[in-house]
């Protein structure tokens, strides 16, 4: 039998690699293309494409349902993170960008336990502080090698982690593609306040920009439909760890793509991060089949 737990596991990798190829999209664009432009076509075009598809299912994306202080928070959330995103692969490697950004499963679970009472024992804390330790080694506060620029990746890594751990809060109710399309409109909203904010006209892009974009939008709102669908239907610290899969597909991307070469310290940090990762799978399992055994044993006697 197929739980939601499991369903959701496999909703996330998939969304995860989707958005690796994302993140390279926008890495690219962003040599050539104004930040806030990037951010404002984004979310344009995600919110034009959710809202054709709910034109044709018959949904409507303008409810009171937005207006939902959950549903409002969420999409601020969605802006700022977005803007943290763009402005640290815009300005850094995808590489180091990405191995920050897995800070994320730490960030929900951490905010599972304090704000949704999932449980998470003295176990996982022990990976959270250590993941949180690998996270450091990337961004490498006070140490030489330490890029400013890596902040904004920290920032993305705190509001979309606010963001998933918001969506759980969402009724059933609301439609995730509505979510979606919301979503991207607050990314479009996002990009044209930051123009004026650092001084940013907008271009016409040439038409490898345009394809660059309709690929961008095209994976990264498949990435987006199905993360608020994990989000949904499975416990935030069960899906959590699977979002380390965004990690391995980016560094695969970055080698190869972009002929990124990350260093020793990066890859070291990275390993943790994932090693905390998969140590809280791990113990995830565990725990539930010991769930499950102790209620079949309390089924046999009853």
């Amino acid at each position: 039998m197929v739980t939601e737990n499991f369903r959701g596991a496999i909703l996330m990798i998939v969304s995860m690699v989707l958005f690796a190829f994302e993140d390279m999209f926008i890495k690219l664009l962003a040599a050539g293309l104004p930040f806030a432009e990037l951010l404002a076509l984004i979310g344009i075009l995600g919110a034009v494409a959710f809202g054709i598809v709910m034109k044709f299912k018959g949904e409507r994306l303008l409810t009171r349902d937005l207006f939902r202080p959950v549903v409002v928070f969420r999409n601020l959330a969605e802006g700022i993170g977005a803007i943290g995103v763009v402005m640290a692969l815009g300005l850094s490697d995808l590489s180091s960008t990405a191995a920050i950004m897995q800070a994320m499963p730490l960030v929900i679970m951490l905010g599972a336990a304090l704000f949704l009472g999932e449980p998470v024992g003295a176990r996982r804390w022990g990976a959270i502080a250590i993941g949180f330790m690998g996270v450091m080694m990337v961004v490498r506060p006070g140490l030489a090698g330490f890029q400013p620029v890596s902040l904004w990746a920290v920032m993305a890594v705190i509001a979309l982690g606010a963001r998933d751990i918001a969506t759980r809060r969402i009724p059933k109710e609301v439609q995730s593609l509505q979510l979606a399309a919301s979503a991207f409109l607050a990314v479009f909203l996002a990009g044209i306040v930051m123009a004026p904010v650092m001084g940013q006209a907008f271009v016409m892009p040439d038409l490898r920009q345009w394809l660059l974009l309709i690929g961008c939008v095209a994976v990264g709102g498949a990435g987006y439909a199905l993360l608020i669908i994990a989000t949904r239907v499975a416990e935030a610290s069960a899906i959590a760890p699977y979002r380390y899969a965004r990690l391995v597909f980016s560094l695969l991307l970055a080698w190869f793509v972009l002929d990124e070469r990350p260093d020793l310290l990066t890859f070291l940090g990275a390993g943790i991060i994932v090693a905390s990762g998969c140590y809280t799978m791990w113990r995830e399992a565990t725990l539930r089949r010991r769930q499950l055994r102790d209620c079949c044993c309390l089924a046999s006697t009853a």
